[in-house]
């Protein structure tokens, strides 16, 4: 099996684990809210620091769908840059973010993971749908 079919199962593999892990702090964000506040803290504060995670797990949502659209419809699948990248990313994010579950991380981590971990491959994608279906020339 060539280096570049070999990277595709192993993309597959590193997103679905990045998703279930994002899944999974959705489910438990509160020990995550809860290590972002002080010590005695309002249900305000509590609130607002719940409504900022949830926000940023909801756009990593929208990030994981621009991404799998791109897998799926063979845009990005076969590309081997596009393939390297992605499984660094998501390798790294689902290590991170185990560790914010586990450790109970402050929520500010949430952020320095996903602007490296989500923002960077979709915008990769992005940029790849752009070349493959915003310069494609029609035929008259």
């Amino acid at each position: 099996m060539s280096a570049v079919h070999s990277l595709v199962p192993a993309r597959f593999l590193t997103i679905t684990a990045h998703l279930v892990i994002v899944i999974t702090i959705f489910w438990s964000r509160d020990n995550n809210v809860k290590a972002c506040l002080p010590l005695e803290y309002t249900q305000e504060q509590y609130e607002e620091a719940d409504k900022r995670l949830v926000v940023g797990l909801a756009v990593t949502l929208g990030l994981f769908a621009i991404e799998l659209a791109g897998f799926f419809s063979g845009v990005s699948m076969f590309n081997c840059s596009q393939g390297l990248l992605s499984l660094a990313v998501h390798c790294s994010a689902s290590v991170s973010l185990s560790f914010f579950v586990f450790e109970k991380w402050e929520c500010w981590t949430y952020w320095v993971i996903f602007a490296c971990c989500s923002v960077l491959p979709a915008c990769v994608e992005i940029a790849l749908f752009i070349a493959v279906f915003g310069f494609k020339k029609k035929v008259s």
